[in-house]
């Protein structure tokens, strides 16, 4: 799809091609970015724990066409930002305190210490050291996220090897991403990718999460039989789906660094 105006967002989006910042200064909000993204079929609007508001773009589309888009929603985007800053205030902070995985009922107190080799060591006492050469916000994301990818492939590698045994249902693998709008997915090939953000979500929900894609290894798709089937595993998948949609609050702001 082409738009008349597409040609200045390809060019930033070769420039940048993860993040680029609102271009119009007198429309320009603290915290607003625009996200070219290739996968991305529509434009859509996303709030993030402490108030960050993204963009998301698909390719070709015109600069006129994103502020058109931009000002239809900007009303509940704001509104969404002030919520988000009212329940999660430190939730901004980009060089935690204090990090807390809520699947494995687990939080750590942060300490920041200086060291030419960079890394994550949790000491057994409750305290995680962040070992890094610059206590920068983009090092100490990077750190933190190395430690949590670590922790996320093995942890939950586990746990869907478990509840595909439980449930008879199969899987070819299991890919892990840090993806910003989506939880998990099932490939016709049998590839199940699931989110390191999951690390933050409840068991129950996560449980529920893997239900839902192990069941698509017997439908592809979300028809009345799917939904059937996830059922049979979880009654209360209804309840624990509305409560994923809204899991991206408690995703701490380091995990998506701008």
């Amino acid at each position: 799809m082409r738009n008349r105006g597409g040609g200045a967002a390809a060019r930033a989006a070769d420039g940048n091609p993860l993040q680029m910042p609102l271009w119009a200064p007198q429309d320009a909000s603290p915290g607003w970015h625009v996200r070219i993204s290739r996968r991305a079929r529509r434009l859509s609007m996303r709030v993030f724990p402490g108030g960050r508001v993204e963009v998301v773009v698909p390719p070709g589309i015109g600069i006129p066409a994103i502020e058109r888009f931009v000002a239809r929603h900007r009303d509940w985007a704001e509104r969404r930002s002030r919520e988000f800053l009212l329940l999660a205030p430190h939730a901004a902070a980009r060089r935690p305190e204090t990090v807390e995985l809520a699947l494995l009922d687990r939080r750590w107190t942060v300490a920041y210490e200086a060291a030419r080799r960079g890394g994550v060591h949790d000491d057994g006492s409750g305290v995680l050291r962040v070992r890094i050469a610059e206590h920068t916000d983009r090092h100490v994301s990077a750190a933190l996220l190395r430690w949590l990818g670590g922790i996320a492939a093995a942890e939950l590698g586990q746990r869907l090897d478990a509840l595909s045994g439980e449930l008879g249902i199969g899987y070819a693998r299991m890919h892990l991403r840090r993806q910003r709008t989506r939880w998990g997915s099932c490939s016709a090939a049998g590839t199940i990718s699931l989110n390191m953000c999951l690390m933050f979500q409840r068991p129950a929900v996560v449980r529920y999460l893997m239900i839902h894609e192990l069941c698509h290894r017997r439908h592809m798709n979300h028809s009345d039989r799917y939904w059937q089937l996830v059922e049979s595993f979880e009654p209360g998948w209804r309840a624990l789906d509305a409560e994923l949609l809204k899991g991206w609050r408690h995703v701490p702001a380091w995990v998506f660094p701008a």
